[in-house]
């Protein structure tokens, strides 16, 4: 297990996320399971209290702690996207039942917000062509789901 974990917590579905969550990307696995031996105010003895997954090569712990918190934007987890189709794929799994937002987040059915972001898009916010990045930036403003292909076009100066 890493030094730092992120331990999010959940009312009651903690292992519903947790295999959620590691179902949509490579490297990741549920890795333990562990059930309460006393009654707690997330459930009675023999309960699921912790789920410690992995999600993408990065630890996790999911708790049940028997009330549903308030999660914000302040913090979130970026997904890098390679390709278009990933970034479409992984936005489609993680919107169902939850809300967009604009910018490439979205807040899950659980209440996580989530950045889906094409790999392209800090590359182009960091390019040489200054002009070029302010049109990708203003671009991404006006999107909800970001598509790499019209970030990259607006990065060139091409019109639509």
């Amino acid at each position: 297990m890493s030094k730092i974990t992120p331990c999010l917590w959940f009312a009651s579905e903690a292992e519903e996320a947790a295999r959620f969550y590691v179902s949509l990307l490579p490297d990741s696995r549920i890795d333990a399971v562990q059930r309460s031996v006393v009654d707690t105010p997330s459930g009675p003895a023999g309960s699921i209290l912790l789920v410690q997954f992995t999600l993408a090569g990065q630890s996790y712990l999911a708790l049940n702690g028997g009330s549903r918190p308030d999660f914000t934007h302040a913090v979130s987890f970026m997904i890098d996207c390679e390709t278009q189709a990933e970034v479409d794929r992984l936005w489609d799994a993680l919107l169902e039942g939850g809300e967009p937002d604009q910018c490439g987040w979205l807040r899950d059915r659980y209440g996580l917000s989530w950045q889906i972001v094409p790999s392209i898009l800090p590359k182009l916010f960091a390019g040489p062509d200054r002009a070029g990045a302010e049109r990708a930036m203003r671009a991404m403003m006006q999107m909800v789901k970001l598509d790499g292909e019209v970030l990259q076009r607006a990065y060139d100066g091409a019109t639509a």
